[in-house]
């Protein structure tokens, strides 16, 4: 199907939760939302985001930024400087996903370590990996998690714990928190307190937080980094050299404090769609679902035939992504209905696409 073809129809987009359009209402706050120039500091809206977000993760301080990439980077380069290192899982964002940017525009050099499926390092490697204070190696300066992890909400305890390590041996601790809601709205529902409690409970031990707005929250764009008021005054300066000022950024900021107000709780909404997607694919022969606590849902399909299942589900109006296995995340634009849809056309697929001849298989579960 062609591009053309996939807009006459309606589309079910699950490659991520970027993909989001804003609502009618984000979009009309973002019409009348007062702006001034940011670089300057005087963009009120921008000023009102960063205070709100700063007070809802337990910081100072905090810095509105175009995307969680460049947030997350300007926390690495605010934490350590030329020569430094950080410790970081194998897979995490912000080293196989970032472009390296830490070590090309930073020279702050990663120290990956191996995770499990939750996404955790384990702390005896981790104590290990710390370098000793020696001419002969990079300087141990930053400990970097992620939450969530694939969907999976990272531990309290687990956070408490690496973290707790990393100060004890002087490190600083930085969290990327992509889609720190999920994880926050999650634990409140499953563990009881409030989002708000639940949110500051797994922020508290980091020195520095990036936030993303333009996932499952729904704006259309930007991050935000939270620290101390130190941290984030550097944070700044690497922003002003990476090109992330911007001017009247008020008018995204307006539409990133829409979704604190309104789309926080609804996640709870995709967490439901991406549990009734995983449990109407389970038991289809030839597939893995590896079910996730929030909005994400991981397949791997065997024999090879993960491409082909990936065209026939582009064909009939569902999108989805094969780097890792087959991904789906659910959002605020999919619903009950649409899911349905993708759940039918992964059965017709299989009662249509025969087992491959050994000859054809590939060499993985995708």
């Amino acid at each position: 199907m062609t591009s053309a073809e996939l807009q006459a129809q309606r589309v079910i987009d699950l490659r991520s939760d970027t993909v989001t359009r804003p609502t009618p209402a984000m979009r009309e706050a973002m019409h009348v939302a007062p702006v001034g120039d940011d670089v300057f500091g005087d963009d009120p809206t921008v000023l009102a985001l960063q205070s709100r977000i700063a007070a809802l993760t337990g910081k100072e301080a905090a810095l509105f930024m175009p995307s969680g990439t460049q947030s997350n980077l300007c926390a690495l380069m605010a934490h350590c400087g030329r020569g430094d290192e950080y410790l970081v899982g194998q897979l995490a964002h912000t080293y196989r996903y970032e472009g390296g940017g830490a070590a090309v525009l930073g020279s702050i050099q990663p120290q990956p370590l191996a995770q499990d499926a939750q996404g955790r390092m384990q702390l005896d490697e981790m104590a290990a990996a710390i370098k000793p204070d020696d001419c002969h190696f990079a300087r141990t300066r930053l400990l970097a998690l992620e939450n969530t992890w694939n969907g999976h909400p990272m531990p309290l305890d687990y956070l408490e714990r690496a973290t707790a390590l990393a100060r004890s041996r002087g490190l600083a601790t930085h969290l990327d928190g992509a889609r720190l809601f999920n994880a926050a709205v999650h634990e409140a529902r499953t563990g009881g307190n409030t989002t708000e409690e639940r949110l500051l409970a797994i922020t508290a031990p980091f020195d520095s937080v990036s936030v993303c707005f333009s996932k499952g929250l729904g704006a259309p764009v930007g991050s935000a980094l939270c620290g101390s008021r130190e941290t984030i005054a550097k944070a700044h300066r690497v922003r002003k050299m990476l090109g992330g000022g911007l001017r009247q950024s008020g008018l995204l900021a307006a539409a990133a404090l829409h979704a604190l107000d309104h789309h926080v709780e609804r996640l709870d909404q995709d967490h439901a769609l991406a549990a009734r997607l995983a449990q109407g694919l389970s038991g289809i022969p030839g597939l893995v679902v590896r079910t996730a606590q929030t909005n994400i849902v991981f397949v791997d399909v065997d024999q090879g035939r993960g491409p082909a299942l990936l065209e026939f589900l582009r064909a009939h109006g569902v999108l989805a992504t094969g780097l890792i296995g087959l991904r789906f995340v659910t959002h605020l634009d999919v619903d009950a209905s649409g899911i349905d849809h993708v759940t039918a056309c992964v059965r017709r697929f299989f009662e249509q696409v025969p087992l491959l001849p050994a000859s054809a298989l590939g060499n993985g579960p995708y």
